[in-house]
Parts: C-alpha cells; sequence; structure tokens
C-alpha cells in the first residue's frame, strides 16, 4: 500500500497553481493576490477632520473652560468632499465635517460635544492641543508603500485598501472550479423517494460544501449509473470549463466499478491502496489537453470527506496560489482509549475542547482534549456530523491508552 505520506507527494507534485488573471474587486472576493499593489498617493491623501466639530488654531482656544468657554466666530462650513482651498485667519473657526480637509491655518479640531454647536458663533469649552482629532496624510500608508502584497487571499478588508489605493481591478489567481460527480445506480437525489435499495446521494453535497470552504467554486452533478460508458461521456463534457474534478465511488476492487474501468486504461489516472484508514481505496490523476487534476474518491461519506481533507484541500490551496501540505494538527490528550489495525494511518472522528475556535472554546489557560465520537464505521455519517476533529493513529500504533497525547486535525 502506498503511504499516505506518499499518495499527498505525489498529488502535489502533480498540481500546478492556476494562471493569474484580472479580476474586477466586485468578482475577486476569495482569489490570491498574484502582484504586489502599492499606493499611488498617500492614504489619507489630505489632513482632515476625525470628528464632526469645528477646525481652529489651538492657541486661540488654550483658555476654554466649561464655566469660561471662549466664543469665535464661525467663519465657513467645511463638508466632506468640499474641494475649495481654505485658509483659517486667527481668532475664527471653520465648521467642519469627518472626512473634511483642514484648512490650512488649523492645527487642531474641537469636537461639537465640547461646544454649544452654534453656527454663527460658537462657545468652546474645552482647549484642543495642536493636532487633536486630525488624521494627518499618509498615516496610514506613504506614497510607494505596499498595500497588499502578493499571496494575499482577498478578503474584505484587502478588496477595500485595493479600493482605496484606487485600484478597479487586481491581478489574481481566481478560485478554482471544481465539479463533484458522484457515482452509484443506488444514490437518488435528496428530497425524492426512495426505492428499495436505494439511498440518498450525500457525498455530492458534502464535497461541494466542503470545496467552498476550502476556497474553490464547486458545483454538483447528478449521480451517474454504475456505466463506465455513461462516467466518461459525462466526464468528457466537463474538462473543458473544470479546473479539477472530484468523483465518490467506483474505484473498489470489485464489480461494477464504472470510474476505476473508464479510467484505468487511459493510462494518466493511478489507482491503487493508501495506508490508511477509512478510506483506502484512492485515485487521482490528470485528464485531457489542460491537464486537469482528478481525485477519485472512495464511496463511503466518511471516507471521502476524510480523503478530500488529506488530499484534496491541500491540491487546493496550491492551486490557489497558496502553501500547499498535509492538514495542520494541535496535540491533544486523548479522553478514551483508541484502537488501530496495524500497517494504516487512522483517522479517527472525535470531539476536540479547549483549543482556540474548537467547539466555542477559547482554549485560553486549558489543555486540548479530544473525545472519539460513537461510531467509527466509514458510512456513519451522523457520528461525522458529531465530529469536529480526525484523530491521527500513527501506522506503527495499534493502541493508545485513555490520557496519551494524540495528534489532532481541527475540522
Amino acid at each position: 500500500m502506498r503511504p499516505v505520506d506518499e499518495h499527498l507527494a505525489a498529488i502535489l507534485a502533480a498540481v500546478r497553481p492556476l494562471d493569474p488573471v484580472e479580476l474586477d474587486l466586485d468578482e475577486a472576493l476569495g482569489a490570491v493576490a498574484a502582484e504586489d499593489v502599492a499606493a499611488p498617493v498617500a492614504l489619507p491623501p489630505f489632513d482632515n477632520s476625525a470628528m464632526d466639530g469645528y477646525a481652529v488654531r489651538a492657541a486661540d482656544v488654550a483658555g476654554a473652560r466649561e464655566d469660561d468657554p471662549v466664543l469665535l466666530p464661525v467663519a465657513a462650513d467645511v463638508p466632506a468632499g468640499d474641494t475649495a482651498p481654505r485658509r483659517l485667519a486667527p481668532g475664527q473657526v471653520t465648521r467642519i465635517m469627518t472626512g473634511a480637509p483642514l484648512p490650512a491655518g488649523a492645527d487642531a479640531v474641537v469636537p461639537v460635544e465640547w461646544t454649544d454647536g452654534g453656527t454663527g458663533t460658537v462657545a468652546i469649552r474645552r482647549p484642543a492641543p495642536p493636532g487633536n482629532a486630525i488624521r494627518r496624510a499618509g498615516e496610514d500608508v506613504r506614497p510607494g508603500d505596499v498595500v497588499l502584497p502578493a499571496g494575499t487571499v482577498l478578503g474584505p478588508a484587502q478588496l477595500g485598501i485595493l479600493a482605496g489605493a484606487g485600484r478597479r481591478a487586481v491581478l489574481a489567481r481566481p478560485a478554482p472550479r471544481v465539479v463533484v460527480l458522484s457515482t452509484g445506480a443506488e444514490l437518488v437525489e435528496p428530497g425524492t423517494p426512495l426505492g428499495h435499495g436505494q439511498i440518498w446521494e450525500s457525498n455530492g453535497v458534502t464535497l461541494v460544501a466542503a470545496v467552498r470552504q476550502a476556497g474553490g467554486r464547486a458545483e454538483r452533478r447528478r449521480a451517474v449509473r454504475d456505466d463506465p460508458a455513461e462516467f466518461l461521456a459525462t466526464l468528457n463534457g466537463l474538462l473543458g470549463t473544470a479546473d479539477a474534478v472530484i468523483t465518490s465511488g467506483g474505484i473498489s476492487m470489485g464489480a461494477y466499478e464504472p470510474v476505476k474501468e473508464a479510467l484505468a486504461s487511459l493510462g494518466t489516472v493511478w489507482f491503487g491502496k493508501v495506508a490508511m484508514q477509512p478510506g483506502m481505496p484512492q485515485g487521482f490523476g490528470l485528464l485531457g489537453d489542460r491537464r486537469v487534476p482528478i481525485f477519485t474518491l472512495p464511496g463511503n461519506p466518511v471516507s471521502s470527506y476524510v480523503s478530500f481533507v488529506l488530499y484534496v484541500r491541500p491540491a487546493l490551496a496550491l492551486m490557489r496560489g497558496l502553501p500547499a501540505g498535509p492538514p495542520a494538527t494541535v496535540p491533544a490528550r486523548a479522553a478514551a482509549a483508541l484502537r488501530s489495525p496495524a500497517g494504516k494511518r487512522s483517522f479517527l472522528r472525535g470531539v476536540l475542547s479547549g483549543v482556540d475556535g474548537a467547539d466555542g472554546a477559547d482554549g485560553a489557560g486549558g489543555e486540548a482534549r479530544v473525545t472519539p465520537v460513537h461510531g467509527q464505521g466509514s458510512h456513519q455519517l451522523a457520528a461525522l456530523a458529531a465530529a469536529n476533529a480526525l484523530i491521527v493513529v500513527p501506522e506503527d500504533v495499534t493502541e493508545v491508552p485513555a490520557g496519551a497525547v494524540v495528534e489532532v486535525i481541527p475540522l
């Protein structure tokens, strides 16, 4: 059997990052920047008021007191977006709004809460030191500063700084387009009646959600029957637009294995056993002129999802231009004894607690613990739904006593 790490290494050696494209900011959420973006101007580009209030010369209001306010004439109003050049004369104030340019000669802003709010003459009840409530030009970004380095995942804040730097589009690696295709004559669409010997198709729904959670764009096709010709015809129709294909089912050792039967003769897809539980039957390869990666995962629902976590999720990260490797683990103390078959790396489903983000815990000052869920069969979808982690038991370990420290993959 192929070792787990060897199988992942083979996948990552074959997959390539997607080519960068110019993306409008409205379409770039979740993409990964492929260029360093520098600010063409200072941000903010001019001194402006941080509050609604009055632009003043600090020396003119130095003596202001609650019981003895300074009275000054209001020379003008300056709203945000005002483009007229303005200068503040000594002994006057300018009423100013948040974000409005600071008039020349002003060196402080008095918040409106420190005044009577006057429009012709204002009573100022507190002094304002020089620089009070002023946003200085360039205090956030100086001209030429890199505001977004290549390799950054574009979230709301990152798109905001791109827009703030005047960009309408960005060169980025887009989210991979992934098609999910399940196989099996027994599979029917959720929401339709079940016949004898049928089950609702859940793998596709799970895998589509997993792709989207991993930063890809996914669509699910209706399950195909156990017919290699039908499977191959469906697959060929996907290769022109998909960046990757995920299948589930049809790769084991028995009869009626349409994925294996359809693809094995091509010579570009490897099928075999990986030393893991669940998910021993695996397949991976490249298809067509575009060398589209295809991940052929086992059909049992737990096996399919665990395989996604171990192999597909790192490959999608690489396609997005991000660092890729084995899933990150955290140490945790096992709350119960664990068993594992010799020669296979087990990924037992468990509930992790005492770690930041796990089960709502903040992890502060506590020890991480993991409790295996009841029901470790590869078909037990309810047990998987109750878990938030995979407990990793190495190939050369068959028994783990309660209280031992184990490595855990947070889901």
